[in-house]
């Protein structure tokens, strides 16, 4: 008589933010499910006052804020983040909307996930959106990719596509890509919970 495999235990999550938190309430709202594959540990912010760390406490979530402005240099800044990460026996990091380069240490330390709201390699760093659509694209989207050492140029995990319609702005483009890139952010680490070879 076969026995039925016992699902592993969900995968463990840091997010980080730096604002409103639109895709942390997303994962969130996913790992509420009862049979979520995936669990929201702890979510980090390096400053005060963001709306993500206001709804990672709405939900229950434990919060950490690591400033640069409290540490001497950058790289002292990195060494407090990945310890601070640590302390949180994570599986993977989700980097949601935050808006610093990570350095060595997390990096050695820890798995990293981001999302970007263009089709990587093209339009990286922090004006996806806004470089897109001036550069005059007819197609533009989301790009949920690993993170190393550059900006915005790890391993591509999936990326999802939204059309550019005429009279777009910077601000009406991007609120559709956030729509999309909720729910691949996800569906993405719905996957990386089912298959932990990439660990």
């Amino acid at each position: 008589m076969s026995s039925v495999p016992t699902p592993p235990e969900p995968l463990r999550l840091v997010v980080l933010v730096s604002g409103s938190g639109t895709n942390l309430q997303a994962i969130l709202d996913a790992a509420a499910a009862p049979d979520a594959p995936f669990t929201v540990v702890a979510v980090g912010a390096d400053r005060d006052g963001t709306g993500g760390v206001e709804r990672a406490e709405a939900a229950g979530v434990g919060t950490f804020v690591c400033r640069i402005s409290d540490v001497d240099t950058r790289a002292d800044w990195d060494r407090a983040l990945a310890r601070t990460i640590s302390g949180q026996d994570a599986d993977l990091v989700v980097s949601a909307g935050f808006m610093r380069v990570l350095g060595p240490a997390v990096l050695a330390a820890h798995r990293v996930l981001n999302t970007h709201p263009a089709l990587l390699p093209s339009f990286p760093g922090a004006h996806g959106v806004r470089d897109a659509l001036a550069h005059g694209v007819k197609v533009t989207g989301c790009t949920c990719h690993w993170v190393d050492a550059g900006v915005d140029t790890g391993p591509i995990i999936d990326q999802r596509a939204v059309r550019v319609e005429p009279g777009d702005t910077v601000e009406s483009l991007h609120e559709r890509i956030k729509v999309v890139e909720r729910t691949m952010v996800v569906d993405v680490l719905s996957e990386l919970a089912r298959d932990r070879s990439w660990r």
